[in-house]
């Protein structure tokens, strides 16, 4: 009976193993799934640079690595999109400063309004305090696969806004995800109105906004120019973005093909980086020979735009970014500028 017994509690433990060896193969055999989801458009640049990630990463798996793409806001805005990686619904996601943003306020330092006035001093502050950026984001649980800029950031309005007291009379859009940009706003005189993106195009149909600062690329893209035919010739700030990734799904990744992998994504920012300025001032072209109207400020009325971004800095420093990162960012530019 005991031998029975033995012979039983063998052949369950056998079929055991067996099943488990059976579920591990089965679940190579699967892959593992990355889910990227991103606010930019289905088809745009953005979208195309991230299926190439995707494709890179999935020949240097050997297709153990499968990425899908949520392109578009399918998947929520920014602050949910964040959200659902922390909670694993989501695996990656491909962000803007505003989500940055929100998962360390230190990318914010990058985006100080006409603190940096080229992309020289972007490229030159962002490479050498890239690595503290990424070490705080990598201390809230999040993988830095790259870095990527949009274009500059223009107020794009259904009338000309040529100061900024025009801008004040104006429904100016500002990201509901982004309290301390519209507090900011408010606190300067603006009227801000918090939406989601996704709203953008219904709330100037209807009249709820009147004016939106936005890259040019994304307003050829969404053809916003045929409501706001109104575009001010001064770079407020550089759009800033990145793709990040949940440590844990990073880590869950093949550890022999992560490096390659990381090379891979930084590869692809550095390519959307190039492209993106050379169709962010070709979309500006296109535009007005579509009916845009650029109204370009002489250089007593660029130098209104400058004072009043000074204003903010005094509230930016601290509040809205840390003060040490916002410093740093400061001297970075000075040292660039200085050897010019």
């Amino acid at each position: 009976m005991l031998m029975k017994t033995f012979r039983s509690m063998r052949f369950v433990c056998g079929v055991s193993i067996a099943i488990a060896f059976l579920s591990i193969a089965l679940e190579a055999q699967r892959g593992i799934r990355v889910r990227i989801g991103t606010l930019v458009p289905d088809g745009s640049l953005w979208d195309e640079t991230i299926h190439v990630m995707a494709q890179e990463w999935s020949r240097i798996s050997d297709g153990a690595v499968r990425v899908q793409v949520y392109a578009g806001g399918v998947l929520g805005d920014e602050i949910e999109m964040v959200r659902k990686v922390r909670q694993g619904q989501l695996q990656a996601v491909a962000l803007s400063s505003v989500g940055l943003s929100r998962i360390d306020e230190s990318v914010a330092c990058l985006q100080i309004p006409m603190l940096i006035e080229s992309y020289e001093e972007l490229d030159y502050v962002r490479d050498r305090i890239a690595p503290t950026l990424e070490e705080r984001i990598e201390a809230k649980g999040f993988k830095v696969l790259n870095w990527a800029d949009g274009g500059w950031l223009h107020v794009f309005s259904k009338s000309a806004a040529h100061s900024p007291d025009d801008l004040r009379r104006m429904k100016l859009f500002v990201s509901a995800g982004d309290p301390d940009s519209e507090n900011l706003y408010k606190e300067f005189g603006f009227n801000a109105i918090p939406l989601s993106l996704v709203d953008l195009i219904t709330s100037l149909q209807t009249g709820m906004l009147d004016a939106v600062p936005i890259v040019p690329l994304f307003a050829q893209l969404q053809e916003l120019y045929k409501l706001t035919p109104h575009m001010l010739d001064v770079k407020l700030l550089p759009l800033v973005g990145g793709t990040v990734m949940s440590a844990r799904a990073w880590n869950g990744l093949p550890a022999e093909h992560r490096e390659a992998m990381l090379e891979a994504s930084r590869r692809a920012g550095v390519q959307l980086r190039d492209e993106i300025r050379q169709m962010g001032d070709d979309s500006v072209v296109e535009m007005v020979k579509r009916g845009l109207i650029v109204n370009t400020p002489d250089a007593s009325m660029l130098s209104t735009w400058r004072s009043e971004s000074e204003r903010t800095y005094s509230s930016l420093r601290g509040d809205y970014c840390p003060g040490d990162i916002f410093d740093e960012v400061l001297r970075l530019r000075d040292e660039y500028r200085s050897a010019q």
